[in-house]
């Protein structure tokens, strides 16, 4: 099997995350997707009927209301509207309720261009500093929606923190469903940053690209039955 592992997931989907920077208004339903908004969408979940992938919106249809609606943000909503238009979804997404802004890709780029220098020099030297790095990169994600109630933060943006998390889980799909496409056999789909694959003869899906850089992934080869932790980067 091989174990594939990406490099920086949630800071690598701030390069181009769709969200709107300021407040969001209520736009209520909607006919159809307006590429010049983004925010958060109350949908149905549309019906996946693949068995080689799990659901596009992973463990987000888990949780939904009583009418079986969930809410997703832009990252997620756009996938969904490709896979329509691809011809993977039957039906197209009905979006019951909206809150939305002017969309913009670029708020968080500053942010993925300064981590993503910062972790080039940092891995090379490895040790404390690079662990330091991990952490201090986590704490000011989730400085957007922080965990503990009472905890403040300035930056309080909750649909931020899910847009970031959707577009990284957006893209480890995305990738992970070209592999399957091109005829490799997708064992476990991971959050966002792990995905096992069936390889005999030990060659990982080419649609991966491997390497120590944001965008890239880190592929272990390893035995049916053995132990395989979480990713860690």
């Amino acid at each position: 099997m091989c174990l594939i592992d990406r490099n920086g997931s949630f800071p690598s989907a701030c390069s181009a995350v769709p969200l709107a920077p300021n407040r969001l208004l209520h736009t209520g339903p909607l006919e159809a997707f307006d590429k010049t908004k983004a925010g958060i969408y109350l949908i149905e979940i549309p019906a996946w009927t693949r068995t080689d992938m799990p659901h596009p919106l992973g463990r987000i249809i888990e949780r939904p209301d009583k009418q079986g609606r969930v809410w997703v943000t832009t990252p997620h909503l756009k996938q969904l509207e490709r896979l329509y238009r691809d011809g993977h979804l039957a039906e197209p997404v009905v979006i019951h309720d909206s809150w939305t802004g002017k969309i913009n890709e670029s708020l968080f780029k500053p942010f993925y261009e300064a981590a993503r220098s910062a972790r080039t020099d940092l891995i090379k030297v490895g040790g404390e500093p690079y662990k330091n790095y991990k952490t201090r990169l986590s704490i000011a994600l989730r400085l957007l929606w922080p965990k503990r109630p009472d905890s403040r933060s300035p930056f309080w943006r909750p649909d931020w923190r899910m847009s970031m998390v959707a577009e990284a889980s957006v893209r480890h799909w995305t990738v992970a469903f070209k592999a399957v496409q091109a005829g490799n056999r997708l064992i476990a789909l991971r959050n966002v940053d792990a995905a096992i694959f069936w390889v005999p003869d030990e060659t990982a899906p080419d649609t991966y690209r491997i390497g120590t850089g944001f965008g890239e992934v880190k592929a272990k080869f390893i035995q049916p039955g053995t132990f395989i932790p979480e990713g860690d980067d």
